[in-house]
């Protein structure tokens, strides 16, 4: 067996293990710190199909961005509303429409795993996809680029604006 198969391997039980972990845990920090490995996992996915751009993308906008807001806010919304995290009750309704849903899902999966005739293909020649996306954006699409980063800097003073203090 290579080395990429059994990193495959590694890869997609860590992302499976840990993402059913995020689901079925009860505690929201265990479900948040989870999440990080699942992260992970999905990081290490791209790096194994050379979407060298999404894995970086991957670790620096998920996890270092947006699971950080996510940790933070179920710490400080915990302390400051005194919220019992382990006191969430799920209907019997709600729990038999997801088992529903979840069996439909998976039973769609497996016909459709059972059913595809799959081919492997060569693998293509390894290039950077940063440098192809890069030379993309700064030439091709120049004006979009700018015109996304001056909305998300309006989006920030906006955002900076609402939440300062009102002092009346």
């Amino acid at each position: 067996m290579e080395i990429t198969t059994l990193a495959f391997y590694f890869f997609a039980a860590l992302t499976i293990g840990f993402a059913a972990v995020v689901v079925l845990s009860r505690n929201i920090l265990h479900a948040a710190f989870s999440l990080l490995f699942t992260f992970f996992g999905i990081a290490g996915l791209y790096v194994l199909m050379q979407a060298d751009f999404l894995a970086i993308t991957q670790i620096m906008i998920y996890i270092g961005g947006i699971l950080v807001l996510i940790i933070f806010g179920v710490m400080l919304t915990t302390h400051i509303t005194g919220v019992d995290v382990k006191s969430g009750k799920t209907g019997k309704a709600q729990l038999a429409l997801a088992a529903t849903a979840t069996i439909l899902l998976a039973a769609t999966m497996i016909y459709v795993l059972t059913t595809t005739s799959w081919k492997t293909a060569e693998a293509p020649e390894l290039t950077s996809t940063a440098e192809i996306i890069g030379t993309g954006l700064l030439t091709h699409y120049l004006l979009a680029f700018e015109a996304a980063s001056m909305l998300l800097l309006i989006a920030i003073v906006g955002a900076a604006f609402i939440a300062r203090k009102k002092h009346a």
